[in-house]
């Protein structure tokens, strides 16, 4: 009984979590973005138009979203924009003078290196699936291959050095870097996407997988 129960519970969090998730995500959205957004641009208006600011929860949820939901579309828009030159010229004179303010421009360029890394394209931050002896010889550990290392790091080992992404189980954003020699990798054929589940599950959910032998006998 006690284990038919359990597996009942883990079926509900199944269920649960991606709906938990998003709503999470919508409250934490309208709490930080909705909210200010809405006492400080849409609380002038309604004071000069003489209107009553709702003040009851249902009517300041519902001007929260409105300021959220108006937020993502003048992001949008701003996206879109941006793919002009004009526009393209406006947002680089505004980030050298952002970049000349002290502190201010420090954060903003931390803040705009990482979005920057993680926006790209035309080229995906991990580039394929490894298996790597972590966090000591005997002991494995799958990573992602992010890139070859450089510069001094590349020079001092004196010889080949990949850099590999290890993830923490079950939060993947949290994780260690890694300088593997290129003949201690063992490179998966897992995609990304598989490698993720694999470590998000704590190897509950194992990839499918077929060897060589498997293949040769299903050709026999």
């Amino acid at each position: 009984m006690i284990k038919k129960l359990g597996n009942y519970l883990l079926a509900g969090v199944v269920l649960a979590l991606p709906i938990g998730v998003t709503i999470f995500v919508f409250l934490f959205l309208i709490r930080n973005i909705g909210t200010p957004v809405s006492q400080l641009f849409f609380a002038p208006i309604f004071e000069q138009l003489d209107a009553t600011i709702p003040n009851s929860g249902a009517g300041k949820i519902m001007l929260d979203i409105v300021a959220t939901l108006v937020v993502i579309i003048l992001i949008t828009i701003l996206g879109a924009v941006s793919k002009f030159f004009f526009a393209r010229w406006i947002i680089n004179i505004s980030e050298l003078a952002i970049n000349k303010i002290p502190g201010v421009g420090l954060v903003y360029r931390t803040v705009k290196q990482i979005v920057d890394t993680f926006s790209k394209q035309n080229k995906a931050v991990f580039q394929s699936v490894a298996l790597v002896e972590f966090p000591r010889k005997g002991m494995y550990a799958v990573g992602f291959i992010t890139s070859k290392a450089q510069g001094e790091v590349q020079d001092k080992t004196g010889e080949v050095v990949v850099n590999v992404f290890v993830p923490t189980t079950p939060n993947p954003t949290s994780g260690f870097l890694v300088m593997v020699p290129e003949n201690d990798i063992t490179y998966l054929d897992m995609s990304v996407g598989d490698a993720m589940k694999l470590i998000i599950s704590g190897g509950a959910v194992v990839p499918q997988y077929k060897s060589k032998s498997d293949i040769s006998t299903q050709e026999k």
